[in-house]
């Protein structure tokens, strides 16, 4: 059987999937600013001299990593009325669920880059009477974050294409509305075609900027 496609209908509304890209937009930028700290003080909590707290953030890590996120997304929606007694907005349950489990992936990207400073530029700073957190940001965590940049940038596709995920619970994201525009026109192959290369520009964007941003601190690191 020949399909005849036809993009049109789909075009009209794609004022809808352009709504919903925003939504994305919205859930992503909520979900790192709560990923990235808490990420990097697992690290630090792992790296910590305290058995205490070494044990804390790796069952943290663990359970978080293990966790299927979209089970996490339903168990936010739907338990906190039960235990709280509120009950969180979509976009709330979907933002909390996504950055706790990317919080645990970051966590390791983190530590991994941490432990890759030498060691002579703990000394270095040391010798210079830093003390711990002022050595820390301005010493160590500045070569950490380029040494973890390709891992951080891989982690931070899979927190984007995670949110789409939030469409189980109606938060208006990009996948959520493309599921109503398939609904319109009857055309879910046009509408999830156009959704795929809509993915492919914003994924490609920001692994470009990574490239500039890695190429820049090697061309500073030469200096």
């Amino acid at each position: 059987m020949h399909y005849q496609w036809d993009f049109s209908q789909v075009f009209r509304l794609l004022p809808l999937l352009l709504e919903g890209l925003e939504g994305t937009l919205l859930l992503v930028a909520w979900s790192l600013l709560a990923a990235i700290p808490l990420g990097l003080l697992l690290a630090v909590l792992r790296l910590s001299p305290s058995a205490l707290l070494r044990a804390f953030a790796g069952i943290y890590v663990a359970f978080f990593r293990s966790a299927p996120a979209i089970v996490l997304i339903y168990w936010f929606f739907f338990a906190a009325p039960i235990l709280f007694a509120f009950s969180p907005a979509p976009l709330t349950s979907a933002a909390l669920a996504i950055s706790l489990q990317a919080a645990a992936f970051f966590c390791e990207v983190f530590r991994a880059g941490i432990q890759g400073v030498d060691r002579g530029q703990w000394e270095a700073a040391a010798a210079l009477n830093m003390r711990g957190w002022t050595r820390f940001r301005l010493i160590v965590l500045p070569q950490a974050l380029r040494h973890v940049m390709p891992a951080f940038m891989n982690r931070l596709i899979d927190l984007i294409k995670t949110t789409t995920l939030a469409s189980v619970i109606g938060f208006s994201e990009v996948v959520y509305n493309a599921g109503r525009i398939s609904s319109q026109t009857f055309r879910p192959l046009e509408t999830f075609t156009l959704l795929g290369g809509l993915f492919f520009v914003l994924l490609a964007m920001i692994g470009l900027a990574a490239r500039g941003l890695e190429r820049r601190w090697q061309q500073e690191a030469r200096r």
